[in-house]
């Protein structure tokens, strides 16, 4: 587990890897997010992504997956914030790696035992690319005395 005294600004964590695969687009999609894009290879051919995908719901959800797995898990107490974006889609067959980045520390004012984290969570595929971008600020308790 990482404290607030344990993060540092600009260090990048890599927390783990995912493997997505079209029966997993599809099982997730049928239950939470069924769009022909995400649950039939045929319609989401004719779609503007010319193939199938995984939901944003679902990118999020194993960006979530991967970090609660992660030896490397930040002590945190809440969420503050966050915003969230896709900018290429996930397909059947990528391999996911998360990273974690602190932007920005600071103690908090009211709760003197947490810091307050602003940070970038990113998924990449195999080629580099970013599917997935979180900016989140959250409470994270301080180590234990």
């Amino acid at each position: 587990m990482l404290y607030y005294e344990d993060l540092r600004v600009g260090e990048v964590r890599e927390l783990g890897r995912h493997h997505v695969s079209k029966e997993e687009i599809v099982r997730f999609a049928k239950e939470w997010d069924p769009a022909p894009f995400h649950t039939d290879e045929v319609a989401a051919r004719d779609s503007v992504f010319g193939g199938l995908t995984a939901s944003s719901c679902h990118t999020y959800s194993i960006a979530s997956l991967i970090s609660s797995r992660s030896d490397k898990r930040v002590a945190a107490a809440a969420m503050l914030g966050l915003s969230l974006r896709f900018p290429e889609p996930v397909r059947p067959g990528d391999e996911l790696l998360l990273r974690n980045t602190p932007l920005e520390t600071r103690l908090s004012s009211s709760k003197p035992d947490h810091g307050v984290v602003r940070s970038e969570t990113t998924l990449t595929n195999a080629a580099g690319l970013e599917v997935f971008v979180m900016d989140s600020t959250y409470l994270v308790r301080c180590r234990p005395i």
